[in-house]
C-alpha cells in the first residue's frame, strides 16, 4: 500500500481549480482570518458564495479558529471561484488535520479530488457548441 505524501502546510500552495477559475492558498498560523484577494471573507456580499467557499472550514472548526488562511483567486465567475476556494481550503485542512478527510469526503468527494467537468468547445460555423443556425425551410 502506497504511503500518503507528508506535506508541510505552512510552506506549501494548495491549489483548487474549477472551470476557468484558478484559487491559490497560503496557510500560517493565526487567529481564524480568512483573506481572498485581501479582503476578509466577512464582507463578501453574496452570502451563498461566502457559505460556499467556507464549508470545509465549517467542517473543521478546530482548524479555521487556529489558522489564517490567505486566497488569491483569478479567472473564471464567481461560483466557479467559490467552488476553487472551497476545493483549496479543504486540501489545506486535510494537509493540517489527515484526520478530517473521511468527513470532508462524506460532505463532498469533489472537495479533494476536484471536479473535472469543463465547457464543450465551440464548433466551427457555430454560434455555440450545440446551437445550430436556424432554418425556415422543412
Amino acid at each position: 500500500m502506497a504511503q500518503a505524501l507528508k506535506v508541510d502546510p505552512y510552506k506549501a500552495v494548495f491549489v483548487g481549480k474549477r472551470k476557468e477559475a484558478v484559487a491559490r492558498l497560503k496557510v500560517e498560523k493565526g487567529q481564524g482570518k480568512v483573506l481572498i484577494n485581501g479582503v476578509p471573507v466577512e464582507l463578501i456580499g453574496n452570502w451563498i458564495v461566502r457559505e460556499k467557499m467556507l464549508v470545509p472550514l465549517r467542517l473543521a472548526e478546530g482548524v479555521w479558529k487556529s489558522h489564517n488562511f490567505y486566497l488569491n483567486v483569478q479567472g473564471g465567475g464567481i461560483m466557479g471561484q467559490a467552488d476553487a476556494c472551497a476545493i483549496a481550503l479543504a486540501r489545506a485542512v486535510v494537509a493540517i488535520d489527515p484526520d478530517l478527510k473521511p468527513s470532508i469526503e462524506k460532505y463532498d468527494y469533489h472537495l479533494l479530488s476536484g471536479d473535472p467537468r469543463r465547457t464543450e468547445p465551440k464548433k466551427p460555423n457555430r454560434r455555440s457548441a450545440r446551437r445550430f443556425k436556424q432554418k425556415s425551410y422543412r
